[in-house]
């Protein structure tokens, strides 16, 4: 059904600069000047639309968008030269619009501040450079939305400094953040153009760490997709190394802290190291600088990148990816040279009758036996992998993160 709009100042749909008008190109309409062609008009490719224009649904929530984004209050933002000891310019601050305050809602990123004023919570979609070629999500976009939410949510919060997620406080003693521990848990990988809310909230963890969690859930089905929990630490910026948590910080960050767990961990496992007597190895992996993060590191989903790549290619094509837990133990660098090492759980082969569900009862084992390339696609493996990322230093090796990789066997139709 079509519907009618009348608005009070002009819209310019077609992005072009406009002779009148106030700043900003038909902003200015709110500081009492009505614009010349007419209080009720909409403007559209040019051309001025005095009566009433038919438009369809997707321009509705354009144009009801645009209103609400004109209408939100400025934010405070950081001062253009600021006392955290941090650099950079005011410019810089203004683009980047940076609060200094508690906010409780983010018209641009569709967020919202919940629970009492501390849970995080972001509606997305996910878009088609996110998907693989069966349109559905990879891990790597996955851990980006996890990462990306937990930076929002400092955001909001008005305690983001200059850094990658550090509070002002941090800034001044020259901390940084970095992830020692993760778990993800996936039970349905989201489709492209499916809609999303994350939830995601901090909590204490030990004496100087943080624990951080998230819930991803379909907006339409309200099921819980993902499940992930982590655990961060402070490293000093300057020094590389861990450092305690200042009483400056902890004042920041615990008024924010919820003892909730979206992972039930009664106890962590232990993740065995493991050496070059693995199955699988690939040598001479190096880091490329779109790999760094704003801390000057490999960022930590690039090392998944590195971990599942070293799987062969069948067992990815047949199986997906159900949970990962990683124990991280260096950074890695720009010039750094990596080699990745999997190793199977024998013990994990599920049973044979998984594959005749998968195939269907039409193929005999004699025709799979006879067609050597189906045979091989259809050989059982195991469903639990232990990985190893090192770095070479001299000639010996030195350990980067160490990782647990649980499967499942992707559906399969049957022609």
């Amino acid at each position: 059904m079509a519907w009618t709009v009348s608005c009070s100042r002009v819209f310019v749909v077609r992005c072009s600069a406009s002779s009148s008008g106030g700043a900003g190109g038909g902003g200015g309409g709110g500081h009492g000047q009505q614009h010349r062609s007419g209080a009720n008009a909409v403007r559209v490719n040019g051309a001025v639309h005095r009566a009433p224009l038919q438009v369809g649904a997707a321009l509705e929530t354009s144009i009801n968008r645009s209103l609400a984004e004109l209408s939100a209050p400025v934010l405070p933002l950081l001062p253009a030269t600021g006392g955290d000891g941090d650099v950079g310019g005011g410019e810089e601050r203004s683009r980047q619009n940076i609060p200094t305050e508690k906010q409780m809602v983010d018209p641009f990123r569709q967020a919202l501040i919940v629970e009492g004023g501390v849970r995080y919570q972001q509606t997305l979609v996910v878009r088609s450079y996110e998907v693989g070629p069966d349109k559905t999500a990879t891990l790597e976009t996955v851990l980006n939305l996890l990462q990306e939410t937990a930076l929002n949510h400092v955001w909001m919060s008005g305690l983001l400094g200059d850094g990658f997620g550090a509070t002002h406080g941090m800034i001044r003693n020259n901390l940084i953040w970095v992830v020692s521990r993760m778990h993800v848990q996936v039970d349905q990988y989201p489709i492209w153009g499916e809609v999303l809310d994350i939830d995601t909230w901090v909590g204490s963890s030990g004496k100087n760490g943080m624990r951080r969690d998230w819930l991803i859930r379909g907006r339409n089905s309200g099921d819980v997709f993902v499940r992930a929990t982590s655990t961060w630490v402070m490293m000093n910026k300057v020094t590389r190394r861990l450092s305690k948590m200042p009483e400056e910080v902890r004042g920041e960050i615990a008024p924010w802290f919820i003892d909730r767990h979206a992972i039930q961990e009664e106890a962590a496992e232990k993740i065995i190291k493991l050496d070059s007597n693995a199955m699988y190895i690939h040598s001479d992996l190096k880091p490329k600088r779109s790999d760094l993060d704003m801390n000057h590191h490999v960022n930590n989903v690039k090392y998944v990148r590195w971990m599942l790549e070293t799987l062969p290619d069948h067992f990815l094509q047949q199986n997906q990816l159900r949970s990962i837990t990683l124990e991280y133990r260096k950074e890695c660098g720009s010039s750094d040279v990596v080699q990745s090492i999997c190793q199977p759980d024998d013990d994990s082969i599920p049973p044979q009758e998984n594959v005749t569900m998968a195939i269907g009862p039409s193929l005999s084992p004699e025709i799979i036996s006879g067609h050597h390339s189906l045979a091989g696609a259809l050989q059982q493996s195991p469903m639990k992998y232990t990985h190893l990322l090192q770095l070479k230093a001299g000639d010996k090796y030195e350990e980067i993160v160490r990782g647990r990789t649980t499967w499942k066997k992707k559906t399969y139709n049957a022609p």
